[in-house]
């Protein structure tokens, strides 16, 4: 009876230790391999950024200069790369350096301070471009990889799942970025800018921000956020904002009610809280409020409210539809112009 025990363990140091069972090894194959694919599909496309910002001048008269970085990775074949914007603000100089070694000089397209996201080119031929996901997709628990370059190593590569979603975060320029992306694949300083990977190799997210002292909260901007604001700083510049005055996030709304409306999405946008003399308090919001659509446009979650608060938006009365309890109600406001 002994020795049949011990011929299917290990002794070590009087401990019976069990070998790990082949369902074990299965599981952490496939977990490593999602991991690796992952990585190899978009390190590629991830570009460290060097940025030079002047910082007054010295007794002498001397221009100071200090130096900084993070991350990028590029999203067309056009040398555009997204990137934070608290990473190229106020730079004199912007440099990428590929993985494969290629070291290029950078324009700034546009940046958004509000949302901590910006757009700069390299004029450089035959580009790995990251391929772009849908963040709206995303589920609580599937697995998140972030890519990016902490403290000037190259293209570090960190692993771990999505820890909530619909989070608030402010931005650099004081504003709130609503539904941001919470992950416990570490990030460091380096890391900002650089993209957060979903196991098929598609980029969900923006890498922004950390909690300092609080493991295990990071942060990122959703891409479909990221893919709205891009499109906006390529035409414009800048992003002129609607802005009607609510912190909400993105919340599901209940089965019986999706079907007794006939609605065309199953989630909207919950007001968390309407600004002192704001639009959204001119109208008649509430705590609770759930935005479903915007001008007979579907409202599924807070990345469809800024895509709809556009410039058009600015002085135009319009309706928006929220759900109160079970109440479905019109609501007419005038969205006004964001001040940054």
């Amino acid at each position: 009876m002994l020795e049949q025990f011990v011929s299917s363990s290990s002794v070590d140091n009087g401990l019976v230790q069990n070998s790990p069972s082949e369902t074990d090894v299965d599981l952490l194959d496939a977990y490593s391999c999602a991991v690796v694919s992952a990585a190899e599909k978009v390190s590629p496309s991830v570009a460290k950024i060097e940025v030079t910002q002047t910082a007054g001048r010295a007794r002498n008269g001397e221009p100071r200069e200090r130096h900084g970085g993070g991350s990028g990775f590029v999203f067309s074949p056009d040398g555009l790369v997204l990137t934070n914007s608290h990473v190229v603000h106020d730079a004199s100089r912007i440099a990428l350096s590929l993985p494969d070694g290629r070291h290029f000089p950078a324009s700034l397209i546009g940046e958004d301070p509000a949302t901590d996201l910006a757009v700069v080119r390299i004029d450089a031929p035959n580009l790995t471009v990251a391929e772009l996901g849908d963040s709206q997709k995303l589920r609580v628990g599937q697995l998140a990889i972030a890519i990016g370059n902490p403290y000037g190593f190259q293209y570090t590569v960190t692993a771990g799942v999505v820890s909530a979603l619909g989070r608030s975060l402010r931005s650099y320029s004081g504003r709130m970025i609503d539904d941001v992306i919470q992950t416990d694949a570490s990030l460091n300083p380096g890391n900002s800018g650089g993209p957060l990977v979903s196991s098929d190799g598609h980029v969900i997210g923006v890498n922004t921000a950390t909690i300092m002292g609080a493991q295990g909260l990071c942060f990122a901007i959703g891409i479909n956020t990221a893919k709205f604001v891009a499109s906006r700083l390529l035409t414009k510049g800048r992003i002129r904002r609607a802005y009607i005055g609510v912190e909400a996030q993105t919340v599901p709304l209940h089965r019986r009610i999706v079907r007794f409306y006939d609605l065309p999405k199953e989630t909207g946008v919950i007001v968390l809280a309407a600004a002192e003399g704001s639009p959204a308090q001119k109208a008649g919001f509430r705590e609770g409020d759930v935005i479903i659509a915007l001008g007979g446009q579907p409202v599924a979650g807070v990345d469809d409210l800024h895509r709809l608060l556009t410039d058009t938006q600015v002085g135009v009365k319009n309706s928006m539809t929220v759900l109160r309890r079970t109440d479905k109600l019109e609501l007419d406001i005038i969205p006004q112009e964001l001040k940054e």
